[in-house]
């Protein structure tokens, strides 16, 4: 039997392990904490197709999508097939989502709601000014916080995939992986390492287009009665933030106008979002902060902007605040949606699929996998 090993347990990491273990490998998983504790565990649990351009990307997004669905299907992990909306309350904001819409006409399954159609999909949505809202039925919602340690216990499971926790691999001579006095050998090595990506072939690294980002989110506590928000919402600024929405005309519009309003949403590189978990939670950020160092506090201004601008479009039976956190991601510079390498014959690093790993890092995986 083919062997292979894996290093970093976060989505990319366990995307790569099913993978493998599917097309025949006994797979060995390196984690150096006791469990996923990065990017893969602190986010807002969204697979957003919505967010991914036409063709490759997008259709990606959708094989991400239903290897969710069947990992959740027989590993009873919770879901929400609930979809996204986006509100408008300016005349270019509306412009740009009927200009999508249009465009995608046939592509995706999208729906221009008007302001009675949105109440009725979202009590949650403020309704004064409200011009319509944009539906799209692609989009799904897990808990990021439980789902990523439960793949790995389904994998561990469906596929006698082996875990070691608390291992940090702090160097390779292929096909040997070495953890202080320990080592281990397989055919193909796999670095699914995130931002730790200075460890393993830092020259690699250093010569590569690739930085990291910090962004900033919060919980608020479970609303009351079982209250529900529907679809996740997203207002104006997401439309300037994901790279889909580039084929509206209006939207260079609409760019310029809210760089002029809201010059410290772009300082910080802010949309914002919300999703509801299974325990009635709602998940709301995010900013984003670029470098190879960040400080490691967080800044309540930019957390006051995230929660200001949301109740322009938002509004909750329960607003009290039970967490705050940031998280780091790799994303690429030049405009690459991923980093895919071999510093050296059978080890491959698969890194930087920015903030969309858990949209996208399925899809991903099984595509490299499937080149060996």
């Amino acid at each position: 039997m083919k062997t292979a090993i894996v290093i970093g347990a976060g989505i990319v990491g366990l995307g790569t392990a099913r993978a493998l273990a599917i097309k025949g490998y006994k797979v060995k998983v390196f984690e150096r904490g006791s469990f996923a504790s990065g990017a893969s565990v602190r986010n807002f649990g969204m697979i957003w197709p919505v967010g991914q351009p036409q063709d490759t990307l997008y259709e990606r997004a959708l094989r991400t999508k239903s290897i969710w669905k069947e990992i959740a299907g027989e590993g009873g992990i919770w879901y929400d097939e609930v979809g996204s909306m986006h509100v408008a309350y300016q005349k270019d904001e509306l412009a740009v989502i009927e200009e999508f819409v249009s465009a995608e006409k046939g592509n995706r399954p999208l729906k221009m709601l008007t302001p009675e159609e949105v109440k009725s999909y979202s009590p949650a949505a403020v309704q004064q000014g409200l011009l319509g809202g944009l539906f799209s039925a692609d989009e799904m919602i897990v808990e990021s916080r439980v789902a990523v340690h439960q793949v790995a216990a389904y994998l561990q499971k469906k596929f006698d995939v082996e875990f070691y926790w608390d291992t940090a691999i702090s160097s390779i001579t292929y096909p040997t992986v070495i953890s202080g006095t320990k080592s281990w050998s397989a055919d193909h090595i796999f670095i699914c390492n995130g931002v730790d990506f200075e460890t393993l072939y830092p020259e690699t690294f250093s010569q590569a287009p690739i930085t990291k980002c910090k962004l900033q989110m919060m919980r608020l506590e479970a609303q009351d009665e079982n209250w529900r928000i529907g679809p996740a919402l997203c207002g104006a600024l997401s439309l300037t933030h994901y790279q889909s929405f580039k084929i509206a005309p209006s939207l260079a519009a609409l760019k310029e106008r809210i760089a002029n309003q809201y010059p410290e949403m772009v300082k910080w590189g802010i949309h914002v979002m919300v999703s509801q978990n299974h325990l009635g939670e709602l998940t709301i950020g995010d900013s984003h902060e670029y470098g190879l160092t960040f400080d490691p506090f967080d800044s309540a201004q930019i957390n006051q902007y995230i929660m200001d601008y949301l109740k322009t479009f938002a509004d909750f039976k329960n607003w009290n605040l039970q967490q705050s956190w940031n998280g780091i991601y790799a994303k690429m510079t030049n405009g690459a949606t991923e980093f895919i390498h071999s510093p050296e014959q059978g080890v491959t690093i698969i890194n930087a699929p920015g903030g969309a790993g858990m949209t996208l890092s399925f899809g991903l995986t099984e595509e490299v996998v499937g080149d060996l």
